[in-house]
């Protein structure tokens, strides 16, 4: 059981990233070619980085068949361990207070959409 909530977390987190660098796609050409600042697109961001963690979860909790709140926040946790990787190891910085918070809504969000994939689980996933 472990090993398939495992795999589906792995699954949630390559949709997370594969959305993740789609957004980050769009928003660098937004910036490239129009005159919208950095500062613009803060919150556009942000909403969108949580609509990408709630397909990861919800994801996660479809494949994983059971337990879609454990799929989800495992999900989350890994996808914000990666963050925290990338963010120490390539920048020697630490998550301060906002991104602790940020990261706490990832996981509850993901939770959700794991809840929420359980219950919707088709023949698709």
């Amino acid at each position: 059981m472990h090993q398939r909530i495992f795999s589906s977390a792995l699954y949630g987190i390559l949709t997370i990233l594969v959305l993740v660098i789609l957004a980050s796609l769009t928003s660098s050409a937004i910036l490239k070619f129009t005159s919208i600042q950095e500062g613009s697109l803060t919150w556009i961001l942000l909403i969108f980085s949580f609509l990408a963690v709630f397909c990861g979860g919800f994801i996660s909790g479809g494949r994983s068949g059971q337990k879609g709140w454990l799929a989800g926040a495992t999900t989350a946790i890994l996808y914000s361990f990666v963050i925290f990787l990338v963010q120490y190891l390539g920048y020697n910085q630490g998550f301060d207070g906002e991104q602790l918070l940020v990261h706490s809504g990832y996981v509850l969000i993901a939770i959700l959409g794991g809840m929420l994939g359980v219950n919707v689980r088709g023949e698709s996933f």
